[in-house]
């Protein structure tokens, strides 16, 4: 069967015919939550909204955004579930959080329908990879409460895979597991497949002439960002396959193995705008805005106009694997959330990390930023391979830098082992206040 044959019918559906999937839904939503959902039913009566007179997809963008700020203060006033809720609290038996690297974290919980839609969700960022029943699929983290590799172990057992734990074992353990197993794919944040890439140079193992062929990786930039993508396969001599979400909203959005660089939003379970993030207006397919998620099937914890905070480029232009979902240029391209402005620069972390990871003999770094008085500086310890001339790395470390932002940073080498190591999301751009 060839690849654009097995693209289902549902992701290659027209657009008016996708819009008005998405309308029915959405209509279905909507008029379910008065009176069943406290959190979303005094959100609709603030705004004056009758939800069986809206008209969908028209009216869309009479429905109030939803923030995380928001869920938080509902959490805070409604501990510990807060009211956005569809069902009886027994119907609930899935508990995740948010990773909250900034702040305290969210808890979201699911019914079990809740669970298997978002499963459905996780098969099509499999399909999308070439990930069938026939692979052998690694899961090198701790099962805590992050919901994106939880989904991703339960959807991969769905579609008949072959699937390994290997949480709570040390990276050494888990380097000998995949050569002894040998898995054709393994599933992790990008930070951790470069952890692998720096043990198994320690214990001389040759991650390219294994058997991995496919690097699904999430939960934080890095398979979007070009120098860091390169690296990981030419490291690991496997396919690097992007994969988005958010444990508020589910999986979003997903690679395909034809078009590197792209993610697919899975319009069928979810409705994305972009807007701009100043005026809340929508900006055109090729400009830089916010993304603004709607799940279409997550009906027990859903969120409505979730504004994500990921600045993204959409386009409307067709893959050349056939489906006519929008995508993403260059994934997600940068957090709001995440910029600093320093002397009259502004900097994100995906700009940084696109710059050391070009440079081979960097292994670990760390950016810092500081007030002082009313100005900001911002440094970067690296950590660099064994014998490597630290002056000259930390030189041309500092002049990549300086053509890419057009600002001079001082780079430090430290010793090895500093700096620290994370198996999930990577807290390497820390901001002192």
């Amino acid at each position: 069967m060839s690849k654009a044959t097995s693209v289902p019918e549902t992701e290659r559906a027209s657009p008016s015919m996708l819009s008005k999937h998405q309308a029915n839904r959405l209509t279905a939503l909507v008029r379910g939550l008065p009176g069943r959902n406290r959190f979303y039913t005094g959100k609709l009566a603030d705004a004056g909204i009758d939800s069986d007179a809206l008209v969908f997809p028209d009216d869309l963008t009479t429905l109030p955004f939803t923030t995380k700020s928001e869920l938080a203060t509902d959490q805070l006033a409604s501990p510990p579930w807060g009211t956005a809720l569809s069902e009886p609290l027994d119907h609930y038996t899935r508990y995740n959080q948010t990773s909250s690297t900034t702040g305290k974290p969210l808890r979201w919980i699911d019914t079990p329908e809740n669970w298997q839609w978002m499963l459905d969700c996780w098969k099509a960022v499999y399909r999308a990879a070439g990930v069938t029943n026939r692979d052998r699929i690694f899961f090198p983290f701790s099962f805590g409460p992050f919901l994106g590799f939880w989904t991703g172990f339960d959807a991969a057992t769905q579609i008949g895979a072959h699937t390994v734990p290997a949480g709570g074992m040390t990276s050494h353990s888990r380097l000998k597991l995949i050569e002894t197993l040998q898995p054709t794919v393994v599933c992790c944040t990008p930070t951790y497949a470069m952890r692998l890439i720096d043990v198994a140079r320690e214990a001389r193992v040759a991650l390219h002439a294994g058997t991995v062929r496919v690097l699904i990786v999430a939960g934080e930039p890095g398979g979007n960002i070009p120098a860091t993508r390169r690296r990981l396969e030419q490291e690991w001599g496997a396919r690097v396959i992007d994969h988005h979400g958010l444990t508020e909203v589910g999986p979003i959005s997903f690679e395909c193995s034809e078009s590197p660089g792209f993610l697919h939003i899975n319009e069928r379970e979810y409705i994305a705008e972009v807007i701009d993030p100043d005026s809340d207006q929508p900006v055109p397919d090729g400009q830089r805005g916010e993304l603004v998620v709607t799940n279409l099937g997550r009906i027990a914890s859903p969120v409505i106009r979730y504004r994500t905070r990921d600045l993204v480029v959409r386009t409307h232009e067709q893959c050349p694997c056939r489906r006519t979902f929008a995508r993403l240029v260059g994934g997600i391209t940068a957090r709001a959330d995440d910029m600093v402005n320093v002397r009259g620069v502004n900097i994100y972390p995906a700009a940084i990390e696109e710059v050391i990871r070009e440079i081979a003999d960097v292994v670990e770094y760390r950016c810092t930023v500081r007030s002082e008085g009313s100005l900001r500086t911002v440094s970067i310890d690296v950590e660099l391979v064994d014998k490597a001339d630290t002056n000259a790395v930390a030189t041309r470390v500092e002049n990549e830098l300086r053509l890419a932002l057009g600002l001079t940073v001082p780079v430090t080498p430290v010793t090895p082992g500093v700096l620290p190591r994370f198996e999930l999301k990577a807290n390497r751009f820390l901001v002192e206040r």
